[in-house]
């Protein structure tokens, strides 16, 4: 019997319209339904005319678990394939050089694919270079996450590199600027800088301060000055001598070497032994010449730094590597800037950096998004040099595809309420974590004689175009034999709400046109989150009122007495779900806990949970905008 059923339930099918369970021929048949509909209505406004001058419009799309992702596609051609052509090399090395002064986000997780996927193509390696260069806003903690980050997206760098471990160098090479005569100290404030760089509009003929003038004897002297802590924080920098005056590129005006400070923070790793730190455009091009750096892969908003990049390591350095720039990721919808962040988290719009609803890794990665699927929706869109620009309902599509595939199908009721089935007898039922992959295995589920379903699986009264359980109207339940068929039911006097359900078996009667899920007696309480869009429009950084004023108030909603059956167990037992390289057996957090929730959606277990508490997340939804409305 168990087999038979377990055959029945794998040939339903999710009817995306309705969230309902049904078998290939209702589906069919309400498919051509809804066909005939939308072709009337195709008709009276003219669109069938349209449709038919284009064949192309005719041809089915294909269906998105059907896709098949070349994780190599972006390296073998395209932009990283040309980047690869301008210079071979039989050893590559690249780079990830994040600031620790935050945590990452989903940008940043595209540069890892990138930077990290270009060597291990080409059979090269990759370098973690922390940029650490202002301690006034590095912590200790965001150098952890950012390695565990990386680790936890299946990578591993070659080697773990510090700027600061060439401190001494760096400011080596910047004396031999000051004696090339290519550098000099500066104390002009940031209202004069401004100005000999056009001024406010950027108009203004553009010009040198009287500070360039100085000798390198001079400029050598404050230089040492500001390396002994003789100067005040911002009275003093070392500045770049380019050429401010002609050259229309800003990266070319006379740009910071080093500067002191303001808050004068002990480095993370030095200490106090230094109090001037060298900028990014200092460091950055020497420290990728000392590491052998061939590719040095960056997003466009770097384009024009490359000539002055290409500038400062023709002067200092004998190993030249090459810069080149993708467009960056961005999402619509959402924020990932730090301040932004911190805005949010100081006001209690969400619990912290790694609240589900944002789109920092430790977010993504709490709310259940399994690295695998991360890694796949970045390689699915490619790289070019154009800015990618996606929306969260293209992002969630793409990591729905992925855990369609990957993840077991348990029974979970959020909103319980009891069905009494008079003439039930208790059986245990062997059920399949997946009706598309025997190799997920299965699992046992008692059928109890009380079951409980979901409250808006109920109507008190019927209706022609509602297809489950109501008064004298059959439903099937997944997996269960036979379909049950409600005679009677109590309600809440004080309330209104449905108290008790009473069904029978409709063992004669035709077969059920819908199935819904069920839990029995004894299964697992548990609390669920489901999360919405945190932000009402698709900009919320240019928001009308400020960012906040943008926040969806129903970003979140808690169904705190939700059940779930007891395979879950067994789920928890077997996880990680999938199983991928950064994230191996033994070394698994809560999120690594997924599973479809048959007709809700994907979820994973919420670092919230303890052994007493089960707290969900909810992935994604089952479909995009997702809902039953029969």
């Amino acid at each position: 019997m168990a087999d038979a059923v377990a055959e029945g339930v794998a040939k339903l099918v999710l009817d995306e319209a309705t969230g309902d369970m049904v078998t290939k021929n209702e589906l069919k048949k309400r498919i051509q339904k809804r066909a005939r509909k939308a072709n009337a209505a195709a008709s009276r406004g003219n669109a069938q005319k349209e449709k038919s001058s284009n064949p192309e419009a005719n041809k089915p799309a294909a269906k998105p678990e059907e896709r098949v992702i070349d994780p190599d596609a972006m390296f073998k051609q395209g932009f990283l394939g040309d980047v690869y052509k301008l210079r071979p090399s039989e050893a590559v090395v690249t780079r990830f050089p994040p600031e620790p002064n935050g945590y990452l986000h989903l940008g940043h997780a595209k540069a890892i694919a990138v930077n990290f996927g270009f060597a291990k193509f080409h059979g090269g390696r990759t370098i973690l270079r922390f940029d650490d260069t202002n301690p006034d806003a590095e912590k200790g903690e965001y150098f952890v996450a950012i390695e565990d980050t990386i680790r936890w997206l299946g990578f591993t760098p070659s080697e773990i590199t510090y700027a600061s471990d060439n401190y001494q160098r760096m400011y080596d090479l910047a004396e031999e600027l000051i004696k090339m005569e290519k550098a000099y100290v500066c104390h002009c404030d940031d209202v004069e800088t401004k100005k000999q760089r056009g001024g406010e509009d950027g108009l203004s003929p553009r010009y040198r301060c009287e500070h360039a003038k100085q000798d390198v004897e001079t400029n050598l002297k404050k230089f040492r000055g500001m390396r002994d802590g003789e100067y005040a924080p911002r009275s003093a920098w070392l500045r770049m001598k380019q050429d401010i005056e002609n050259n229309p590129n800003p990266q070319m005006w006379d740009l910071a070497a080093y500067r002191i400070p303001k808050d004068q923070e002990p480095h993370f790793r030095t200490g106090t032994k230094w109090r001037i730190y060298p900028t990014y455009d200092f460091a950055h091009c020497l420290c990728d010449s000392f590491e052998g750096i061939t590719h040095s892969l960056c997003t466009t908003e770097f384009i024009m730094s490359r000539e002055s990049y290409e500038w400062l390591n023709k002067l200092l350095v004998e190993f030249q590597p090459m810069q080149r720039e993708y467009g960056r990721l961005n999402l619509s919808g959402t924020i990932m800037s730090k301040r932004g962040l911190r805005t949010l988290i100081e006001n209690k719009v969400v619990r912290g950096w790694d609240d589900p609803r944002l789109y920092t890794i430790k977010g993504i990665r709490r709310r259940g998004i399994p690295p695998g699927a991360l890694l796949s929706f970045i390689y699915e869109l490619g790289v070019t040099t154009s800015i990618t620009q996606v929306n969260i309902k293209r992002f969630e599509q793409s990591i729905r595809v992925y855990l369609e595939r990957t993840v077991p199908r348990l029974m979970l009721v959020l909103d319980p309420v009891p069905v009494v089935i008079e003439d039930g007898e208790e059986q245990d039922l062997d059920i399949p974590f997946s009706p598309k992959d025997p190799k997920l295995g299965s699992h046992t589920i008692r059928l109890t004689k009380t079951v409980y379903i979901d409250r808006s699986d109920f109507r008190e009264v019927d209706s022609k175009d509602y297809f489950r359980l109501a008064p004298g109207k059959t439903v099937g339940l997944l997996n269960v034999p036979h379909p049950i068929k409600a005679v009677s039911f109590t309600k809440d006097e004080t309330t209104g709400a449905i108290k008790e359900i009473r069904a029978v078996y409709d063992k004669e009667g035709k077969k059920p046109k819908t199935y819904i899920q069920w839990v029995p007696e004894g299964s697992l309480p548990a609390e669920v989150r489901i999360h919405e869009a945190l932000f009402k429009s698709d900009s919320p950084g240019s928001a009308p009122g400020g960012l906040l004023s943008d926040v969806n108030p129903n970003s979140e909603t808690i169904w705190p007495n939700a059940l779930i059956e007891t395979g879950f167990h067994e789920v928890k037992r077997r996880a990680p779900w999938p199983e991928a390289e950064g994230e191996k057996t033994g070394e698994v957090g809560p999120e690594t806990v997924r599973f479809q929730a048959m007709r809700v959606a994907y979820f994973a277990v919420d670092s919230d949970s303890t052994d007493e508490k089960i707290v969900l997340n909810r992935i994604v939804p089952l479909k995009e905008d997702s809902g039953k409305s029969s």
